[in-house]
Order: C-alpha cells, then structure tokens, then sequence
C-alpha cells in the first residue's frame, strides 16, 4: 500500500515534466509528510494536461459526508474494474500522482513500527497510478484521488506485500486516455532494481513531522 510520501520538485518542474498547465492553487512544497486528506499534486489529462491539487482520499459519489465510510487512500488493481467506488474511475477518469518518494513501515520483535523510505533508483519523480473522482454534499465539494496498488515486487516484498503502481514516462499518455485503451495492463509493479530504500527515523510515524531529515538515511 502507500500511506504517507513526500515531494520536493517544484511545481514549474512538475508541470514541465508532465507537459501540464500548472493551477493556481498548488500545495506548497517540499513537503515532506504528505498524509491522507492532504492536497496532492496530481496530472489530469483531457485536451490539455493539467497539474491540479485533488484531495488524497477517494469520495465514492454516495457518501453522504467526507467520513461516512473508510477513507479510500488506495485502489488495488486487481480489483479496481469490479468495485463499486472505483470502476467507473477506473474507466473514466485515470490520473498521475506525483511524488519523490513514499512511506512503508515494517516491525521489530517488541512490535515497534520502523519507518523505511522509498525512492526511484535513478532519482527521477515517482509518478503513480491515481484515480479521481468529483463528489459534493449541500455545500461541501471535494476533487478526491486515489493511489492503484498492485502486489510488490520480490525486493519490496521484504518491507511490505503491496506498492503503488509506479508508471514510466512511455506509459502516461496511455494511463491518462490519451494514447487509447489498454490502461489494465500497466497495473504492475516495476521490475526489482527501480526503487531503492532505506530506513529512516521514527518521528515519521507522526502525522505532524515535518523537515528533510525524514528522509534521511537512519
């Protein structure tokens, strides 16, 4: 799965990489403790990308309020197609969240969560498979996304049974609809050898830790 990240490349780089149009109400960066409900920078394709900010924390269309169900931070991929919250998304309405790395925790024998930072091999962003969806109640209205997962690979294994999907820059047209159909078969993980990591120091467990030192190798 994938539960908390970072980002650190600014946001014209962002928008140069993807070839997007930047909006104006960006999340600040670096940040490096993005949780879910935050802002996160996200690619929407259509006639002209697009870099907006969607709320981490898909809203299926029938919540009658933000918390009227589980906070959906993560989609699986083998299921995705059939589930309810997801299908139409899945079809529809496919987006690029972007990040320089994520979160994953593992435990030692007292139960203790240990931290691990994961990032790409080559240091380029992370881009990962979302999906997006609009929902609004009276007067509240949310853009909200979701990260694909997929089973890890044999080296992620060792930290955790699932990763996010991480999409190479040859298969955003297609994952975004540009470049027709045949998305389904880009919900794999990268091969063994793509994403490095490393431990890092516990004050990450807290939602409220902030500061580059989070990444930092313990």
């Amino acid at each position: 799965m994938c539960g908390r990240f970072a980002i650190t490349l600014p946001p014209d780089a962002m928008a140069q990489l993807f070839e997007a149009v930047p909006a104006n109400d960006l999340p600040q960066v670096p940040n490096y403790n993005v949780c879910p409900t935050n802002s996160v920078h996200t690619i929407v394709g259509g006639d002209q990308r697009r870099l907006v900010a969607l709320r981490w924390g898909f809203l299926p269309h029938w919540y009658k309020a933000p918390n009227d169900g589980p906070l959906l931070i993560n989609a699986r991929s083998e299921t995705i197609a059939e589930k309810p919250a997801f299908r139409a998304a899945c079809r529809d309405r496919r987006c690029i969240i972007i990040a320089t790395g994520f979160y994953e925790w593992t435990k030692d024998e007292e139960g203790k969560r240990l931290p691990w930072y994961i990032h790409r091999t080559d240091s380029a962003p992370l881009a990962f498979a979302g999906v997006w969806q609009d929902w609004s109640r009276d007067d509240q209205s949310h853009t909200t996304c979701a990260i694909v997962t997929t089973t890890a690979n044999s080296s992620m294994s060792a930290i955790h049974h699932r990763m996010p999907v991480v999409l190479e820059p040859e298969d955003w047209p297609l994952w975004l609809g540009e470049a027709g159909k045949g998305a389904a078969r880009l919900m794999t993980a990268v091969p063994d050898g793509a994403l490095q990591f490393h431990r890092v120091d516990p004050a990450v467990n807290s939602n409220r830790a902030s500061g580059p030192e989070l990444i930092e190798p313990l």
